[in-house]
């Protein structure tokens, strides 16, 4: 199931009507503490057990579990098999109905969180003196992942639902900006103007990056706040609330600030690079718009993005466990991933419709809600330019980088050309008149399409793909040529890229309201207000702050941004017109159903 589909009331409701204990296992604290937050605010008793508890508190917790206060307990998969944990759990006056795995794609190897403490969950269930139900749920599972959930968790004929991968709320962009700090901003600013006090992620790839913009965000006026493993426990748990509870708006992060954060509310989330494959860019993309209101997923790529992960996937401290062929074999699969995350980067097509074809689910091919499917496109005829490409590469007597392959089609007068007689080659500056991003547009597809590929890890090289050796003879530009024997013509290669206008006057942010003239949703769920409805949802938003600071919960479990708006919309006048709202229970209305009916009613 997708992000934010709710994949936790799949347990939570069934862990209500069963007898016993429900053990949801869980990788992460504030994962834990999140759900246990919004389970207590609905009168449901949870608790959680791990490493951010004392000893005195994980004692307490245990023996309220033993007592029968809670009807579900989130536990670290590290904490299962120690003794302290197995003593409450094999006594005998202890009946565990189900252990519900969350985030089960950490169980396998070929998953992108691999975590080896999941490896334990089926050792524990074997120790327990009668077997529990036991299900597994995860939002970003390929195929193959599928296959080791059901293995290594030891599932018994289990029924497997895939309902789908797509978030029709979320929009999708991928910019090349050539000043990304500059494009970041004027992002920050537009979103400002749209909704103030709006939250945001910015997720980069290194810590070094995270406290580099964070410190210019912040000395721009930005409520930032930041969070990378390098920090100390006790900032990381500061700055992750600050973020939460709405002190501050925009968290830039790398990636350790991901699964674990159930924040509703937050309205676009920018990689400032670009992520080393697809699972961990749309799980970390599906942090936006879990409210289900329109929500924006940008990407900021360049070409050193891809280095910087060639070199994290060689030095994959994960992996130090392996032995040598595992370990080879993990770092081609990383590899192979890298590459389909760099084709996103640069395809024509729907986004969304690549993103949900890598996991395995159709489309039409066309959504309306990315950059692409807003976008007007031009075919480009580019057989010339593949032609001269190709022959470059055959006739150097060593491969270079992509960088290099374009200097000699430009005729660059480098000394790195020069001193390596670069210049001789057959192909030198037949391409002069093209720019460099046009050309690494057309390398890009043409690795896409199966005729080059890069090879090496420090240093990557661009080769001829398998078989591209034998390529037939490629048509001229604007030429349709016929295959011998075959009695069929062969269409001229085709490149299809942005209208030039659209690229003159995109401008910085192009995201923003359409491309091509054609418009799309503005994101969060506000954008349904009108404009004397706006004071009203600034009066409910500002006493739902007042409640949460009075209860120490984040805004967003005492009520959504898109209840908030449900309310400005109908206008409730007493408890059961409350009732009628999405996101108001009985318990909700009882507990805050009089405050929220007075600042409506002064309205």
């Amino acid at each position: 199931m997708p992000t934010g589909a709710g994949k936790s009331v799949c347990f939570q409701v069934p862990a209500l009507m069963a007898e016993g204990i429900t053990l949801v296992i869980s990788p992460l604290i504030s994962l834990m503490k999140d759900q246990v937050s919004a389970l207590n605010q609905a009168g449901i008793h949870a608790a959680y057990l791990n490493s951010s508890l004392s000893m005195g508190q994980y004692v307490k917790a245990l023996q309220l579990a033993k007592a029968g206060r809670y009807k579900i307990i989130y536990v670290a998969p590290e904490r299962l098999v120690t003794d302290g944990f197995l003593d409450f759990a094999l006594n005998s006056g202890i009946k565990i109905s189900m252990v519900a795995v969350d985030e089960a794609h950490c169980v396998s190897q070929w998953g992108q969180d691999f975590r080896p403490g999941y490896l334990k969950i089926a050792e524990f269930i074997r120790k327990l003196a009668h077997r529990p139900i036991v299900s597994a749920y995860t939002a970003t599972a390929t195929e193959d992942v599928r296959g080791d959930i059901i293995e290594l968790l030891e599932l018994r004929e289990p029924a497997v639902t895939v309902t789908g991968f797509d978030r029709d709320n979320l929009y999708f962009a991928v910019k090349k900006p050539v000043d990304k700090y500059k494009e970041l901003v004027t992002y920050l600013r537009k979103k400002e103007q749209e909704l103030s006090g709006c939250s945001g992620i910015v997720y980069c790839l290194t810590r070094k990056s995270v406290e580099d913009i964070s410190y210019r965000l912040r000395q721009d006026g930005f409520s930032v706040t930041r969070y990378h493993a390098g920090l100390s426990d006790e900032e990381r748990r500061e700055n992750q609330d600050d973020f939460i509870y709405d002190r501050r708006h925009v968290m830039v992060a790398t990636n350790a600030f991901g699964m674990g954060i159930d924040k509703s509310d937050v309205r676009f989330v920018v990689h400032y690079n670009m992520p080393k494959n697809m699972e961990s860019y749309y799980q970390e993309a599906g942090r936006a718009g879990r409210d289900g209101a329109p929500a924006e997923c940008i990407l900021y790529y360049e070409p050193s993005d891809v280095r910087m992960n060639q070199m994290f996937i060689g030095n994959n401290e994960n992996n130090e466990m392996l032995d040598a062929a595992a370990k080879a074999l993990i770092e081609e699969r990383d590899r192979r991933r890298l590459k389909q995350m760099t084709f996103y980067c640069f395809t024509s097509e729907c986004l969304r419709h690549y993103i949900l074809k890598y996991f395995g689910e159709e489309t039409s091919g066309y959504c309306g809600n990315c950059l692409n499917c807003l976008t007007q496109f031009e075919e480009v005829d580019i057989t010339r330019e593949v032609s001269a490409i190709l022959k470059c590469i055959r006739e150097n007597w060593t491969a270079y980088g992509i960088t290099t392959i374009i200097d000699i089609l430009r005729g660059a007068k480098s000394q790195r050309i020069l001193s390596k007689n670069l210049d001789r080659n057959s192909q030198y500056g037949l391409l002069s008149g093209q720019s460099v991003t046009r050309l690494r547009q057309i390398i890009q597809e043409m690795m896409y399409r199966g005729y080059l590929e890069l090879s090496g890890e420090a240093y990557p090289v661009l080769r001829l793909a398998e078989g591209a050796e034998g390529t037939r003879r490629l048509p001229a530009e604007g030429e349709r040529q016929t295959s011998p024997g075959a009695g069929e013509e062969t269409a001229p290669i085709v490149l299809k890229l942005p209208k030039e206008q659209e690229r003159k006057t995109g401008g910085s942010g192009g995201e923003a309201g359409s491309a091509g003239g054609r418009k799309r949703k503005k994101a969060g769920a506000a954008a349904a207000l009108r404009e004397k409805d706006i004071e009203l949802f600034e009066e409910l938003r500002a006493l739902r702050r007042e409640i949460a600071a009075e209860e120490k919960v984040p805004p967003y479990i005492i009520f959504s941004d898109k209840t908030l708006v449900l309310m400005c919309l109908a206008r409730p006048g007493d408890s059961a017109a409350l009732l009628g709202i999405s996101g108001i229970g009985e318990y909700k209305v009882k507990k805050y159903g009089e405050r929220f009916l007075e600042v409506l009613g002064v309205q």
